[in-house]
């Protein structure tokens, strides 16, 4: 059986997370991953016949890997060894496999799981072969990584890779009913908060229960609807301490002002932080942020700008470096200002996550191997130097895909010259003369 669980006389009574006392019990309670875990699936198979193999286990934060190990353990008689890759080395590893080796004499098999088993180096992970491939344990690795990228070839050769799903909006729903069992009551959100809510968690059924918890917290009436329940949430989070309230304010009130292109006053709120003893780095930050988020390409130069401040700061130090952010807040006070790319950025990502994974067309896929030119990958590519003009025309979305204008510069600055630039491709893909 699993080792024996202790703790101290009050555990049992102690207050524990409502992500752990949700922890499904048994490998029917976990959501989402049906395609691993039926009856008919690999890992269901496993169970069956009551007979692991070691395997890796791929998937998003919050797809159920360690729980799904834990209950792996459960079902097979084996001892439970967790072990983190973060804070674990060698000499862990050999206390392991020495006390796997011990059991393994009395008749009882050892799962070892080992979080985030990418953090591992390429040496790491050749120590484990021997004990893997002998059966003194059974790996069950966690990763968040492409184990083709980050694993040994000779250790993926003796592990199975089984990718698990994000929680698609089924599975989100159901641990959403759960929250509200455990809890004895539906949670103050309308329909429309109740989809944001789990849009938030993006997958991840750990943070949804997490922020669900949060918003128990909240009073009952009235309910909240999609822009309160962010509100909340955040203010929530900015209340935890009056410093950081302050603190966004602060930061709030200087990237507006230099928004608003009001330079004193952005003068102003840096030296209000500065006195109070923020981090200048992290005004740094906040100001590269500014220079692509809300000047971008009406002028190219505050990006430059921002990363000479910013490393000038760490060159010189306080009080001596504060000046050179003082320069990039005028600078960038004075800029022409654009958020055409934020929002193009925006669009795109929108598009992106709505065509799905749509296939580049196949005349832009380069192709290696004689399979991937008989299928017709590369078949058909112009190169846009061998062309009167540099340019082709030819077509980069995916085949079926209409073109988007994503991308709208504004008149202003140098995106003025941008604009020129993208109107002189538009004449020529749409098949007339270069005229400049």
């Amino acid at each position: 059986m699993a080792g024996p669980r202790t703790g101290g006389l009050f555990e049992a009574d102690a207050p524990r997370p409502l992500a752990d006392r949700l922890r499904p019990k048994t490998l029917a309670d976990v959501l989402g991953q049906d395609h691993l875990l039926a009856a008919e699936a690999p890992i269901g198979r496993m169970v069956a016949l009551r007979r692991l193999s070691s395997m890796i286990l791929w998937g998003p934060p919050g797809s159920g890997k360690t729980t799904i190990a834990r209950l792996l353990a459960d079902v097979t008689d084996c001892h439970f060894e967790p072990l983190s890759a973060v804070f674990s080395g060698v000499a862990d590893l050999r206390k392991i496999f020495a006390e796997a080796a011990k059991r393994r004499t009395m008749g009882q098999g050892t799962l070892l799981f080992i979080d985030e088993i990418h953090r591992f180096n390429r040496a790491q992970q050749d120590g484990f072969l021997p004990f893997v491939e002998d059966g003194t344990v059974i790996l069950v690795g966690a990763t968040t990584e492409n184990p083709s990228f980050e694993l040994n070839a000779a250790l993926l050769s003796r592990c199975q890779v089984f990718v698990l799903n994000r929680l698609d909006e089924r599975a989100l729903e159901a641990l959403f009913a759960r929250v509200e069992t455990a809890l004895g009551r539906t949670l103050p959100l309308t329909a429309e908060a109740r989809a944001s809510l789990k849009a938030m968690a993006d997958g991840d059924g750990r943070y949804l229960i997490n922020l669900a918890e949060e918003v128990a917290a909240l009073p009952m009436a009235p309910a909240l609807d999609s822009q309160a329940l962010v509100a909340a949430v955040q203010r929530r989070a900015a209340l935890y301490d009056k410093a950081q309230e302050g603190h966004f304010n602060l930061i709030s009130a200087l990237h507006k002002s230099l928004r608003g292109s009001d330079t004193d006053a952005a003068l102003y709120w840096l030296a209000r932080m500065l006195a109070g003893g923020e981090d200048p780095r992290y005004i740094a930050r906040r100001l590269a942020r500014f220079a692509v988020e809300d000047v971008g390409l009406a002028d190219p130069g505050a990006l430059t700008q921002a990363i000479a401040a910013w490393e000038a700061y760490e060159r010189l130090g306080s009080p001596e470096g504060e000046l050179a952010i003082a320069q990039l807040v005028v600078y960038l006070g004075t800029a022409p200002k654009s958020n055409a790319l934020y929002r193009a950025l925006g669009d795109a990502d929108a598009i992106a996550r709505e065509t799905g994974s749509l296939m580049p067309p196949k005349h832009i896929l380069n192709a290696p191997t004689r399979l991937m030119k008989d299928i017709g990958y590369g078949k058909g590519y112009v190169y846009d130097h061998d062309t009167p003009e540099g340019f082709s025309g030819q077509n980069y979305f995916p085949d079926g895909m209409a073109r988007r204008r994503l991308y709208t510069p504004t008149d202003r600055g140098f995106e003025r010259e941008v604009g020129k630039r993208l109107a002189y491709w538009d004449r020529l893909r749409a098949g007339g003369k270069d005229e400049d």
